[in-house]
Order: structure tokens, then sequence, then C-alpha cells
């Protein structure tokens, strides 16, 4: 008989054993120690065991659903309007017994009762608490196609696309940049820095990508005036084992209005692609919406290959918690 419970703290080996084993896709990280998990997950501030939902048959965890909440629009804290179901799956051999539906509908009484008002399922943007590193890209990118049972698990549970985000890769072993003549002028006016964090870091910014080691690099121009670009690079380090490659994720690309179409973004990232290549990183990787046209445009000119897509679900309705409608 299946049983369901809020988080243990005996129950981190259990966890990582199955979601090693759960088939994710290519997007998962796996073999990875119960000491990233805590790191990544179980230490950040604001979680909550109640959240963590876990099904046992007997003394074996079966199955688990994860669900929180991103931050507020300042990043100085969590924002309860809007749910988000992080993960969920289920044991291969315990599949199609309806215990992902139940995790699911459990995690969503949970948000409910911690007062959202929209669920969404697949962490993105700041609406991702939890798993940054574990699975995705560079970014939250909800769950990803080549992660099969995603799309018709939570179809089938009433949540519908609501947005997509498409992971770009580019092998940076070969020595290919493509050229840029406005560069050569650019460069005549501009230094290139490196920081900490970039400087619109803040909170939530601190315990999600903080946690990993990472690079802001910007062009600094020559008389002193603001960066007009910046791009954070960190360590997919926990990727490495499914992938076989050392990849650094690129996020918070910033480049000021008027400096954009201008060459600036070109000329930055290659500049870095250029400094990634030389300390050994073989691959870098980026995750943009799909509406964002001109970035999508930027990283094609930079070689940059569409390795995946990731969709947001919203329950639609929103409504009642569906496990008092079975009462």
């Amino acid at each position: 008989m299946i049983r369901y419970r809020p988080f243990h703290n005996t129950d981190p080996p259990k966890l990582t054993e199955l979601w090693n084993f759960a088939r994710l896709g290519p997007g998962a990280a796996v073999e990875f120690s119960n000491d990233a998990l805590d790191m990544l997950v179980l230490s950040e501030p604001y979680f909550d065991r109640r959240g963590l939902i876990v099904a046992c048959e007997g003394t074996e965890v079966v199955g688990f659903a994860h669900a929180g909440f991103g931050a507020n629009a300042a990043g100085t804290g969590q924002s309860k309007q809007a749910g988000v179901i992080c993960a969920a799956l289920v044991r291969v051999d315990y599949r199609r017994q309806g215990i992902g539906r139940e995790l699911v509908h459990r995690a969503e009484a949970y948000l409910r009762e911690a007062g959202a008002t929209e669920i969404y399922a697949g962490e993105s943007g700041t609406r991702n608490p939890f798993y940054l590193g574990l699975y995705g890209g560079a970014e939250g990118a909800g769950f990803l196609e080549t992660d099969p049972n995603a799309a018709p698990f939570f179809t089938a549970l009433g949540y519908a696309p609501a947005e997509r985000h498409l992971i770009y890769r580019r092998d940076i072993t070969a020595k290919k940049d493509p050229f840029d003549p406005r560069c050569v002028t650019i460069k005549r006016t501009m230094k290139f820095g490196v920081m900490d964090a970039p400087p619109s870091a803040n909170w939530w910014w601190m315990t999600r990508h903080g946690r990993f080691e990472s690079l802001t690099f910007a062009l600094l121009p020559t008389d002193g005036s603001p960066p007009p670009a910046l791009v954070t690079c960190w360590g997919m380090e926990l990727h490495a084992m499914t992938r076989g490659q050392r990849t650094v994720g690129l996020t918070d690309v910033f480049v000021a209005e008027p400096f954009r179409k201008k060459g600036f973004a070109k000329l930055l990232m290659s500049e870095v692609i250029r400094r990634l290549r030389e300390d050994t990183v073989t691959h870098v990787e980026v995750t943009i919406r799909d509406d964002n046209t001109p970035a999508i445009h930027l990283f094609r000119s930079l070689s940059f290959v569409q390795q995946d897509v990731g969709v947001v679900y919203r329950l639609e309705g929103g409504g009642k918690s569906r496990i008092e409608d079975r009462r």
C-alpha cells in the first residue's frame, strides 16, 4: 500500500537514488552526491519539508513531488502568489498506478494552502526555487522535451503550455569564432573586466546562482562610464557525468539600450568564449525564452546550436483543490 508523507531527514540517499534511475533525459544531472542535493535543495533558506511530498511502499521511496515558490518582484524574498511544481517523478516499476497524479495533487494542495492563486509546472525565470544545476540548462527552462514523460503527464493533469525556453549550446574546442568588423572599432574604447557577481545580483540571485562558482564579465569603457554589456558564467559541473563535457552556463546577459545591435554583445561573448577555451572549457550553454528574438539571433550568429526545448505548464482554471473534489 502506498502512503504519502512530507520529507524526512533520512530521505536524501533514497531521493538521489530515485533521481538517478528515473530516466529524466539528458537535461538531468546524474550520480551527484547527497551533499549536492543538500546544497541546492534542502539547505535553501525557504525550504519547507511539507512541500517535498514522498510516496513510500514500506521502507521504499518510490516517488516524490516538490512544490515551492519563486521570488518577489524585488528579489528580496518569496512571492506566494504563483506556486511551482519543481519536480515530480516516480520509480519506473511503479508508474501507471496513479502515484504521480496523487503526488502532484498533494503538491497543488500545499501550494494553495500557502496562498497560491496560480500554479505552474516547471521552473523558469525567477520561479526557480530549487533545481538549478540539477535539471534543465543555464537557467530554469521548465520540463524539457527530451524528458519524454513530462508533456503527456502534465497535460493529462489539466496543465497547458504557458512558456517555451530554447537551450542553445556551442562546442568551443574548435577556434572558429565569427568575425564582426565592428568589434575592431569598439575595442579601442573598451577594456575587459571581471566581477564576482552582476551588479543586479539580489538576495534571490545569491540563493540560486550564488551557490556556484561564477564570474561576471563586462565591457568597461575607458572613460569610466557604466559598462554597456555584461554576462555571467557559472560552472555546470554536476552535468559533466551525463554529458561527458565541461560546460559553462551563461546567464544575466545584459546590453544597455543605446548599445544594442551595434556589436557590443558579440565582442563581449567572443572574448568570454576565448577565455573559457583557454581554461579548458569545452562547451558553453544559454537558455533563451522563445519570444526573445534579439537574443536568439545573437547566439545563432555566434554559432550556438539549439539542443533542447523546455516547456513551462500552467494549471488551467486554478480553482479549488482536486483532492477536495474527490472527497
